[in-house]
C-alpha cells in the first residue's frame, strides 16, 4: 500500500506548532490586533497601525481579484453553441495602463507609509528619562542603566531555559528610554515581542553610529515581558533569554534606591 504524503504546508504548520508549544516566552496573539501581541510602547502603536493598514489593503486587493476571477469564469466562458472566442483584450492600451499603474500606485503607497513609520521608530529625542546600555554576547545579556547621571551596577545574565530566570531589565512606565546596543562577538538581535519590533546588535559599529541607538516611550502597562535574541548566533542561541519588567514610578524609585550602593 502506498504511503500517504503529508502536504508540505501542513507539515510546516505542524512543525511550527510543536516548536512553539514548548516555549513559555511566546506572547499570546490577539485576534483583535491582527494576531499581534499586546504592545507596551507608544512605538508599538505605529507598528500596529502599519500592520492593520497592510492587512486592510491586502484583503481589499484579494477581494477585488476574487471578484474579477469569478466574473471572468461566469461571463467569459466559451459557449458550446458558439465557435468564436470571447472578445480579446490584447494590445488594449487603457487596460494595459490600468494593470500597470495600479500596482505601481499600491507599491508607492506601501513604501511611503513604511518609510514614514521607519523614520519615526528610529527617531531620538536627545533627552531620555532613562538610558540603558545593552551588551549582547554569546549567549546572554548585560544591561547597564544610567539615571540622573548615575550608572547602576550592570545586570549580567547567563544562558537559561526560562526567560523568568534570565537577566531582568527594570523600567518605569510612562517614560522615555534610550537603548544603546553593543556586541563584542557576533550579530545578535534585541527582541522584546511586546515592543512589536526588534533591533540588530551589530559588532564594530562606531560609538556615534545611529544604528547603535533606538528609543521607546513606555505605556502604563506594568508587568513582566519576555525577551530573546532573534538572530541565530551560536549553540546556545535558544537560551539567550531575558525579561523586561515595567513598574510604576514609586516601585521604580524603590528599585533604584536598592541599587544605590552599587551606583558609580
Amino acid at each position: 500500500m502506498a504511503r500517504r504524503r503529508v502536504p508540505r504546508a501542513a507539515a510546516l504548520a505542524l512543525l511550527l506548532a510543536s516548536a512553539t508549544a514548548c516555549a513559555n516566552d511566546v506572547p499570546k496573539a490577539d485576534w483583535s490586533k491582527g494576531l499581534l501581541p499586546e504592545h507596551i510602547t507608544s512605538q508599538g502603536d505605529i507598528v500596529q497601525n502599519l500592520w492593520n493598514g497592510a492587512w486592510v489593503a491586502a484583503l481589499a486587493t484579494g477581494a477585488v481579484v476574487i471578484v474579477l476571477i469569478i466574473w471572468a469564469c461566469l461571463f467569459h466562458v466559451k459557449r458550446k453553441a458558439k465557435a468564436e472566442l470571447p472578445p480579446q483584450v490584447r494590445y488594449n492600451l487603457p487596460i494595459e495602463m490600468l494593470y500597470t499603474l495600479i500596482p505601481l500606485v499600491m507599491v508607492s503607497v506601501f513604501f511611503f507609509f513604511t518609510a514614514r513609520d521607519s523614520r519615526d521608530l528610529q527617531a531620538l529625542s536627545g533627552h531620555p528619562d532613562v538610558k540603558v546600555k545593552v551588551e549582547a554576547f554569546q549567549w546572554s545579556w548585560r544591561f547597564t542603566t544610567t539615571l540622573n547621571g548615575k550608572t547602576l551596577k550592570p545586570v549580567v545574565g547567563q544562558p537559561v531555559s526560562d526567560y523568568k530566570s534570565g537577566p531582568q531589565l527594570v523600567l518605569p512606565v510612562g517614560k522615555t528610554v534610550e537603548f544603546e546596543l553593543e556586541s563584542p562577538d557576533v550579530i545578535h538581535s534585541f527582541w522584546v515581542p511586546a515592543f512589536l519590533f526588534k533591533r540588530d546588535v551589530i559588532p564594530g559599529l562606531p560609538k556615534d553610529n545611529k544604528g547603535r541607538f533606538f528609543e521607546i516611550k513606555t505605556l502604563d502597562k506594568p508587568g513582566v515581558y519576555a525577551g530573546r535574541c532573534a538572530e541565530l548566533c551560536g549553540v546556545d542561541h535558544s537560551r539567550m533569554l531575558f525579561s523586561v519588567k515595567l513598574v510604576k514610578q514609586a516601585e521604580y524609585d524603590q528599585y533604584i534606591a536598592t541599587q544605590a550602593g552599587s551606583a558609580q
